[in-house]
C-alpha cells in the first residue's frame, strides 16, 4: 500500500512538471506560429478566407462608453494616431500624426485615384466575376453579386461610399489591370504623391500590410476631393447604383455619421479591419473654415465619429474673439484709480491659424461623463460627442475588413 501511494505521488509530480513546462513554452510557440500565419493574411497570395480555422480569429471590439469632451484643455481624442489641420495646412491638433498604422479600406482612395488616372470610361460596363469575389473574400458582405453588370461610375460610388471590396478589382479590370498590377500602381501613386510611409500589399484594405499615417491619408483624401469625378462622389450621402436588368442598389455613405449641426462634411473615407481597428479621414467645414481630420486605430465604430465631434466643439469653443487693431493698445490701469481711456480701435473679426497643439498619449478622460453603462446605438448616433471605447484589447492576430 505505501508503495502504491508513492508511485501515485511520483506520477502526480511528473504531470505537474509537464504542465508547468507546457504553460511556459507552448503559448509563446503558439503565439509565434499564429503571428507568422497572420503576417500574410489578407494579401493576394493568402486571402482571409484561407486564414479561418487556423487559430486566427476575429479580435473582439471593445464596448463603447461615454467620455469627457475635453482633457487637459484639449479635445479628448481617443484615436492612438490622429491629426487635424486647417485649410491653410496649419496644425490644430496632433497625436502621433506620423505613426505608421494599418488603414484598412482607406486604401481604396489610392485604388480609385489609379483608376481615374488610367482614364476609366465612366459609362463603360463591368461584370462582377469570381476573381472579384476572391479578392474581396473575408471582408464585409458584398452587395455586388457575381454576374451583376454595372457602369464603372456605379462601381466608383460602390467603392467610395459603400466601401465594397469587389468594386475595387472590377475597377482595376476596367483599366486593364490585374489585382497585382493594381497594387503596384497604387504604390507608384503613393510614391508620386511623396508618401514615404504609405504601402499597399493588396488593393481593398483587407491586409494588415496596407499602412499609412494620419498625415499621409489626408494627402490622399485631398487628391480625391480635388478630382472632378471623385470629389462629388465623396460629398454624396446616398446614391442608387443601377445593375443591368436588376433592381437598384442604394448606397449610404459610410462616413455620414461624421456630419452634425456644427460640422459640414465635405468628403471622407472610413476603414476597419481587425488590425487597423476603426479608422476615418474626413474633410469638413466648421464655423465657416475648412479642416481635414484623420483618426486611425479607434476602438469602437462610433468612437471615430465622436473624435470628430469633440474636435469640432473644441474648435468652436476656442474661436478667436475680436482683437485689437495693430498699432493701438488700451491704456494701462493704475492700481489706485483706473485711468479712463477711450475705447481702442477694433478691427473686423480675425481668425488666425491655430498654433500647433501636441498632446501626449490619451489615457482617457480626467473626469468621465456619467454613463448608465450600456447605451443604445440610436443614442450614440444622435450624440456621438461622448462616445469612446473601452481600453483596447490585446493586439489581434487576424483581419476582417468592414467599412
Amino acid at each position: 500500500m505505501p508503495r502504491f501511494f508513492g508511485r501515485k505521488a511520483m506520477f502526480a509530480t511528473t504531470a505537474a512538471v509537464v504542465l508547468v513546462l507546457a504553460s511556459t513554452t507552448l503559448p509563446s510557440t503558439a503565439f509565434a506560429a499564429a503571428k507568422r500565419k497572420a503576417k500574410h493574411c489578407g494579401t493576394l497570395s493568402q486571402p482571409l478566407s484561407r486564414c479561418r480555422g487556423r487559430g486566427i480569429k476575429k479580435a473582439p471590439v471593445a464596448a463603447e462608453r461615454l467620455v469627457a469632451a475635453t482633457r487637459r484643455g484639449q479635445p479628448n481624442v481617443q484615436a492612438p494616431a490622429a491629426l487635424v489641420i486647417d485649410d491653410s495646412g496649419a496644425q490644430v491638433f496632433a497625436h502621433n500624426p506620423d505613426a505608421e498604422r494599418p488603414i484598412a479600406s482607406i486604401s481604396k482612395l489610392a485604388a480609385v485615384l489609379v483608376a481615374v488616372d488610367k482614364g476609366i470610361e465612366l459609362e463603360g460596363l463591368s461584370t462582377i466575376n469570381k476573381v472579384d469575389a476572391e479578392v474581396g473574400k473575408g471582408g464585409a458582405k458584398s452587395r455586388l453579386l457575381e454576374g451583376l453588370t454595372l457602369s464603372n461610375r456605379d462601381l466608383l460610388h460602390a467603392a467610395l461610399m459603400g466601401s465594397d471590396n469587389r468594386a475595387i478589382p472590377a475597377l482595376g479590370r476596367a483599366v486593364k489591370l490585374t489585382p497585382t498590377q493594381l497594387v503596384a500602381a497604387m504604390n507608384a501613386k503613393a510614391k508620386q504623391l511623396g508618401l514615404k510611409n504609405t504601402r499597399f500589399l493588396e488593393p481593398t484594405g483587407l491586409s494588415s500590410g496596407n499602412v499609412s499615417t494620419p498625415r499621409e491619408v489626408i494627402v490622399m483624401l485631398k487628391q480625391v476631393i480635388a478630382h472632378p469625378v471623385l470629389g462629388p462622389i465623396t460629398r454624396r450621402t446616398e446614391y442608387d447604383a443601377h445593375p443591368v436588368g436588376k433592381p437598384p442598389i442604394r448606397y449610404i455613405n459610410t462616413d455620414h455619421q461624421a456630419s452634425r449641426s456644427n460640422v459640414q462634411l465635405l468628403g471622407g473615407k472610413t476603414g476597419y479591419n481587425d488590425f487597423a481597428r476603426y479608422c476615418l479621414v474626413v474633410a469638413t467645414k466648421i464655423d465657416g473654415r475648412g479642416y481635414y481630420m484623420a483618426f486611425l486605430g479607434d476602438e469602437g465604430k462610433m468612437t471615430r465619429f465622436g473624435d470628430v465631434a469633440r474636435v469640432a466643439d473644441w474648435i468652436v469653443s476656442h474661436k478667436p474673439k475680436t482683437v485689437i487693431a495693430a498699432g493701438t493698445a488700451p491704456a494701462a490701469p493704475t492700481p489706485a484709480t483706473p485711468a479712463v481711456a477711450s475705447a481702442p480701435a477694433m478691427s473686423p473679426e480675425v481668425k488666425p491659424p491655430f498654433a500647433p497643439i501636441i498632446v501626449g498619449p490619451s489615457e482617457g478622460p480626467t473626469t468621465p461623463a456619467t454613463s448608465s453603462g450600456k447605451q443604445s446605438s440610436s443614442s450614440l448616433t444622435r450624440n456621438p460627442i461622448g462616445v469612446a471605447a473601452a481600453p483596447a484589447p490585446p493586439p489581434p492576430s487576424a483581419s476582417t475588413a468592414t467599412p
